[in-house]
């Protein structure tokens, strides 16, 4: 019965995300929820509209709805992935370096001064780079936990790519460069567009689907290497694979929306209390809700305030009193 309970509460998460993403289109400073909808109805009924109207619904907001479900989908789903393999309710994206490296790619490009595309590129090799130094530092270490081991190469990496940030921050422009690095750096969709979108869906698509073909291997891995061995899973295997999808769908969001933290931290543990911890459905609600919370956070970065907020501010801002709250109350769904 509960099992069936909270297969319902996966579908009746559904609902909620198409209402979030209807009224997301319609908030901003300009062109209200009746024009927007004016402009969408005269769009399917192939009747003319205002092309201001019709600019400000095709090329502003509808790009920044589809890239924020995409986005919190996709850090969400990674979240989900690095916590179950490295069974620890501590562990998010970032703490295998991709956010790290990604940051470190757009500041080079920033500095630079390369085209967007161009940082999007770097930003995108750079996240995966940092995690593949994170791998081979942790497979060259035997003989001990290769969670932990990876966990702790992870921390080391991190830290450099820090530095490295740090470093480029000081060399920079103070009145061009380093303002766009530290807005970069906390996270935004004000200049997401249409081939922003379109340009992050493959690497979702190609991340997503070993996690989906893998998600039973995924339970046994929770369980242990040993455990998981015994029942005849192939950990090192699994574990080099389910690492490098859920790199390549949190670089490839990264690359496109800069740093937004907490979303791989705090929406699986949401997911997990929904559904419980069977990654089967764990993954699929892990996605919806990221997907529903960022769409969430970013009209109140709209709305808030007379200039816009950057994200990382507002997943901070939200997702640090709830996980504090998480711990205070000794939930351990993750388990």
């Amino acid at each position: 019965m509960l099992a069936d309970g909270r297969k319902g509460n996966l579908w009746l998460l559904v609902g909620p995300l198409l209402l979030l993403a209807l009224v997301s289109m319609s908030v901003g400073k300009y062109a209200g929820p009746s024009e927007i909808a004016g402009a969408l109805h005269a769009a399917l009924s192939g009747q003319p509209s205002d092309p201001v109207l019709s600019t400000v619904l095709w090329n502003v907001r509808l790009p920044r709805v589809a890239g924020a479900i995409l986005i919190g989908a996709a850090l969400a789903a990674a979240g989900a992935t690095y916590q179950g393999l490295f069974r620890n309710p501590l562990v998010s994206p970032d703490i295998l370096g991709v956010s790290g490296g990604a940051s470190l790619g757009a500041v080079i490009g920033i500095f630079l001064s390369l085209p967007v595309l161009a940082i999007q590129a770097i930003s995108f090799a750079g996240g995966l780079l940092a995690v593949a130094a994170v791998y081979a530092v942790g497979m060259a270490i035997r003989g001990r936990d290769p969670a932990l081991t990876l966990v702790l190469a992870g921390i080391a990496i991190g830290a450099l790519v820090g530095a490295g940030i740090s470093l480029i921050k000081i060399l920079a422009d103070p009145y061009d460069q380093l303002p766009a690095i530290t807005y970069w750096l906390l996270g935004s969709l004000t200049a997401i567009t249409r081939l922003d979108v379109v340009s992050i869906l493959p690497s979702l698509l190609i991340g997503l689907v070993p996690l989906v073909l893998f998600r039973w291997r995924m339970n046994l891995m929770t369980l242990g290497d040993e455990e998981a061995q015994t029942l005849g899973v192939d950990t090192r295997l699994t574990r080099a694979l389910l690492i490098a999808a859920a790199t390549l769908i949190t670089a490839a969001a990264v690359s496109v929306s800069g740093v937004i933290g907490w979303i791989g931290l705090v929406i699986p543990h949401i997911a997990r209390m929904l559904v419980g911890p069977d990654f089967r459905r764990l993954l699929p609600a892990s996605m919806i809700s990221g997907a529903a919370y960022l769409l969430v956070v970013d009209m109140l970065a709209r709305s808030i305030a007379l200039i816009e907020v950057p994200l990382g501010i507002l997943t901070a801002a939200v997702g640090a009193p709830f996980f504090l709250w998480l711990l205070a109350s000794g939930r351990r769904a993750w388990l």
